[in-house]
């Protein structure tokens, strides 16, 4: 058994998951913890997904103050279990994403691995996204490795969907390769329709929307969008989806009330996650949700209704916290990288084969 670190931060610009892990034949989730982004550095990570002034600086300056922060993280994370940093093998740091152009061949993950190494006093894996993109892929989603390493021996034939910012599926199925792609937005048009609405950073719980009427008409519009019926491998990001896209939909369709829009957002990742999985043909046992998305009630029950026959759960009923999924993830490919293990899947990204993932900046 070895120690780990995992770090991630999502497309939703909430926070830092830390994590620290056990990895050996299995992976045992040891601490954990979230820490909110300031809100100056989250406003500033959110003009960064799109061009701005003086982007560069901005940029540079904006992700050592991302690497100090998970250095906070780090630090507290192992004072409260008595570890010393020198035991830990790595931290597995996916860096916030503030541009992703796999159809350009690149992806932009900040938060400077070399400072957080020189911080903390622990090497850092990171850059996970650019070898598999330099090999043709996608560089993302990469978590599908993990879920097969996770699941596959339990004989199941299941989808594990994470629902952040944006949201992905993996399927796993015995005997498979392990397949998936990103379904389309997760949170990020309902996070950014209450916030400018009502001025939270999230609908807690789904009742805002659940307040509301789902609009089909609306619906149909925004399943217009042609990355719903590309096939994988795809991926997607704030570059697409994102308040101006969701703004220009509603300027072709009648005024709605706030609350409808938002029930109707929630239809949108229900159904283009639920297309997705009914258009894998394969009978599934389980349908598992990870991320932020799992705390939505209403969303989880749309998803219910909208794949009958299927239980939908989340993924603490398989043995992995919802909330820790990710981080989890990173960690593990992080040992991945070490060991010299591929941990990207062709199937997932297009990429031309398999490839080891992760650029180490050693303590």
């Amino acid at each position: 058994m070895q120690f780990y670190i995992g770090i991630m931060s999502g497309t939703s610009l909430d926070g830092l998951d830390i994590c620290l892990v056990d990895i050996g034949q299995n992976i045992r989730l040891l601490d954990s913890q979230f820490i909110d982004f300031p809100s100056a550095l989250r406003t500033e990570l959110l003009a960064l997904c799109q061009p701005c002034d003086n982007e560069l600086v901005r940029l540079s300056v904006a992700e050592q103050r991302w690497a100090r922060l998970a250095t906070d993280g780090v630090k507290q994370l192992l004072q409260r279990q008595s570890i010393a940093a020198s035991a830990i093998r790595a931290i597995g740091s996916h860096g916030q994403t503030i541009r992703h152009h796999p159809e350009l061949g690149f992806s932009v993950q900040i938060g400077t691995p070399a400072l957080l190494a020189e911080l903390s006093g622990i090497s850092v894996v990171s850059h996970f996204r650019q070898r598999d993109l330099a090999a043709g892929g996608q560089g993302a989603p990469l978590v599908p490795a993990f879920h097969q390493w996770l699941f596959s021996a339990s004989g199941q034939s299941s989808a594990i969907v994470n629902i952040g910012g944006f949201s992905n599926v993996s399927f796993v199925l015995p005997g498979e390769p392990v397949s998936g792609f990103d379904c389309g937005p997760g949170n990020v048009l309902l996070d950014a329709w209450i916030q400018k609405n009502l001025g939270r950073q999230y609908d807690s719980n789904g009742d805002w929307a659940r307040s509301g009427t789902i609009s089909q008409a609306l619906l149909d519009g925004f399943l217009q969008q042609p990355y719903f019926s590309v096939s994988g491998p795809k991926s997607t990001g704030r570059e697409l989806f994102n308040l101006a896209w969701l703004e220009q939909q509603l300027a072709t369709h009648p005024p709605c009330p706030p609350q409808d829009i938002q029930a109707t957002l929630v239809e949108l990742t229900a159904t283009s996650i639920s297309q997705s999985i009914s258009a894998q043909q394969t009978a599934l046992q389980q349908v598992a949700v990870c991320g932020g998305g799992a705390h939505n009630g209403y969303l989880l029950e749309r998803l219910g209704c909208l794949l009958p026959g299927l239980e939908v759960t989340t993924t603490d009923s398989l043995g992995v916290p919802a909330d820790w999924m990710e981080a989890m993830a990173f960690a593990w490919l992080a040992h991945c990288c070490l060991e010299g293990i591929p941990a990207n899947r062709p199937e997932v990204t297009g990429a031309r084969g398999l490839r080891v993932l992760g650029a180490v900046y050693p303590a």
